[in-house]
C-alpha cells in the first residue's frame, strides 16, 4: 500500500477545464448505485448533509495502474484521498456531515477490496455502468480506451449540490479543503 499511498511529486495539478461549472445548485438525480457495504444507495433520497469524493480508480497492491496513469493530470491520488476522508470521518461529523461517500466507476468487488484494505468507515458507491455520472454530466477522461471520472467533491445538502470543488489537488488535501469550508459556516 505504500507506493499507492505516496503521491510522486512531480504530478501535474488539473486545469478547470469548466466541467463542473454546471453542477452547483443541481438536484441530484435519483440513480440507485451498489455501495461496499451491502446497500443500494439513492443520494437524492437521503436528507441531510452529505459529502461525495468522486474519484477516478483505486489501485491494488501489486498490479500495475493504468500506462499514463502518472502523466494523466488528476488521475493518480485516489488512495491517499480516500485515507485522508478516512482519518478527517469523525471531524467531519462534527461539523454537520451525516455522511461521506466515495464514487468511482470502478466495480463494487473492487471498491469493496478497497474499503476493506484501507478501513474505511463509510461506503464507497459504485458507477460502474456510468448512470450517475451521465445524469449528472460528471467530469471524465478517456485513458486506454477506459472513461474514468475526475477528481470532484460536493457537499450536497437534502439531495442537492450546494458546494462543488474542483479540480481537486492535491488529492490528499480534499478533507482538509472541505472542513476549512465547512469551518468557515457555510
Amino acid at each position: 500500500m505504500t507506493e499507492l499511498a505516496r503521491l510522486p511529486d512531480d504530478l501535474t495539478s488539473p486545469a478547470d477545464d469548466g466541467a463542473a461549472d454546471h453542477l452547483a445548485g443541481l438536484a441530484l438525480p435519483s440513480v440507485p448505485l451498489e455501495a461496499t457495504d451491502g446497500r443500494t444507495i439513492d443520494l437524492s433520497a437521503i436528507s441531510g448533509r452529505l459529502v461525495l469524493y468522486v474519484y477516478p480508480m483505486t489501485g491494488k497492491p501489486g498490479i500495475d495502474l493504468p500506462e499514463g496513469w502518472n502523466e494523466t493530470p488528476g488521475a493518480r491520488g485516489c488512495t491517499p484521498q480516500s485515507c485522508a476522508f478516512r482519518d478527517h470521518f469523525a471531524e467531519l461529523g462534527a461539523l454537520g456531515v451525516d455522511a461521506v461517500f466515495g464514487l468511482s466507476s470502478q466495480s463494487t468487488a473492487d471498491q469493496r477490496e478497497a474499503a476493506e484494505r484501507l478501513h474505511l468507515p463509510f461506503a464507497l458507491l459504485s458507477d460502474e455502468h456510468g448512470a450517475f455520472r451521465d445524469a449528472l454530466r460528471l467530469p471524465a477522461f478517456e485513458l486506454g480506451g477506459r472513461v474514468y471520472l475526475k477528481r470532484t467533491t460536493l457537499i450536497i445538502d437534502d439531495g442537492r449540490i450546494a458546494k462543488v470543488f474542483y479540480p481537486v489537488f492535491p488529492p490528499d488535501r480534499n478533507a482538509a479543503d472541505v472542513i476549512a469550508y465547512l469551518a468557515a459556516g457555510r
